[in-house]
C-alpha cells in the first residue's frame, strides 16, 4: 500500500486501530480487560513500576491531569489493593504512592499476556516486516515524545 494520501491514511487508521485494540483485548484475561482497571489506572501502575514510589503531583504531571483527578485514580487503586500510600519519614505532609504486591502481580500478568499475544500474532509476520513495523512505531513514539517536551 504505497502512495496513500495522509487523509486516506488517517481514515484507514481510524477504522483499523479500534479493531486491532479490540482484537488484542479479546486475547487478554485479566482485570484490565475485564473492565476492573481503567487505562489511566494501568498507566499509573506502569509508571510506579518503572519509577518506584511517587508523589501525587508527579503522577498528576505524568497523566497531565489535576492533582485532584490523580488522587481519584489513586484512591480507586488503593481500594482495589494495587497501591498503598506511604508517609515520608522526614516530612509527614509528603505522601508517596507505591505499588503493592497485588499491583506488582497484576502488572506481571498483564505483561505476560501482552507478550503472549504479540508473539502469537507477530509470529505470523516475517522478521523483516516486524523490524519495519517496530522501526515505524519507534519513529511515532519519538515524534510524540518531542511534542510532549
Amino acid at each position: 500500500m504505497t502512495g496513500i494520501s495522509i487523509a486516506d491514511f488517517a481514515q484507514k487508521m481510524n477504522r483499523i486501530m479500534p479493531e486491532i485494540m479490540k482484537g488484542f483485548a479479546r486475547r487478554q484475561n485479566n482485570d484490565v480487560y475485564k473492565g476492573k482497571i481503567t487505562l489511566p489506572q494501568l498507566l499509573i501502575l506502569e509508571l510506579l513500576s518503572r519509577q518506584g514510589a511517587s508523589k501525587m503531583t508527579d503522577l498528576a504531571k505524568f497523566m497531565k491531569v489535576t492533582t485532584a483527578a490523580s488522587t481519584g485514580i489513586v484512591q480507586r487503586l488503593v481500594l482495589l489493593g494495587h497501591v498503598r500510600r506511604e508517609y515520608d519519614q522526614s516530612d509527614r505532609r509528603i505522601i508517596r504512592i507505591r505499588l503493592s504486591t497485588k499491583g506488582i502481580e497484576l502488572l506481571k500478568k498483564v505483561n505476560q499476556q501482552r507478550t503472549q499475544s504479540v508473539t502469537k500474532i507477530f509470529g505470523q509476520i516475517s522478521e523483516n516486516d516486524r523490524g519495519e513495523y517496530l522501526r515505524i512505531l519507534m519513529q511515532v513514539k519519538d515524534i510524540l515524545d518531542k511534542e510532549e517536551s
